[in-house]
């Protein structure tokens, strides 16, 4: 089992506009896990975002969700980071995944940006790629020049309904991810929806 998370961040854009389009996932996993184990998020404009204290099971963690829009995540990340002193591999991001199905979830230490927007900007400003992923899947328009309509558009209501439940299938396990146990909560979770990672 590795370290225990100090800093789990959700990534998305702001404002109204935004917050119920495909690109926002990793946010709304982000608020689902303040709304049971924080009191709210607090502005930090210091760090371009909004950040709430938690007590995850044992684990003391940061949520962190950013403030900038989704391609220039890099700019919020390294801000918070920075300030709290937390290590790229006490770092967990979660982030929709255009090649995942809506309703599928994957768990990854490390790797690359995998073309998604928000973390191609994160690596260069952390200065690697050493944090830890929790993908959300939100499934591919079909071709690429669909894609970024695709991520900024509201999921139909029963794609929407699957996310949440991915969502929700993350909150059963999130204690367990948070304290570190990411390869061990991987075994279950991706088993338990099919498809490898």
């Amino acid at each position: 089992m590795g370290a225990s998370y100090q800093l789990l961040i959700g990534l998305g854009n702001p404002g109204a506009r935004y917050e119920a389009t495909r690109h926002n996932a990793g946010a709304w996993l982000i608020e689902r896990v303040a709304r049971r184990y924080a009191s709210g998020f607090k502005s930090s404009p210091r760090c371009f975002g909004a950040v709430a204290d938690a007590k995850v099971g044992g684990t003391r963690v940061r949520l962190f969700r950013p403030d900038t829009f989704m391609n220039h995540s890099g700019r919020a990340v390294a801000a918070v980071a920075g300030f709290y002193k937390v290590p790229a591999e006490r770092i967990l991001i979660a982030h929709d995944e255009i090649d995942l199905p809506a309703g599928t979830v994957r768990l990854k230490r490390g790797g690359g940006h995998g073309g998604h927007n928000g973390l191609r900007d994160v690596v260069p400003c952390l200065g690697g790629a050493g944090f830890s992923r929790i993908r959300i899947g939100v499934g591919h328009p079909g071709s690429r020049e669909r894609v970024i309509g695709h991520v900024l558009d509201r999921p139909p209501p029963a794609e929407r309904a699957a996310i949440d439940q991915a969502i929700e299938r993350v909150m059963e396990d999130v204690e367990r991810i948070v304290g570190g146990d990411l390869e061990g909560v991987m075994n279950t979770l991706h088993r338990s929806v099919g498809a490898e990672a």
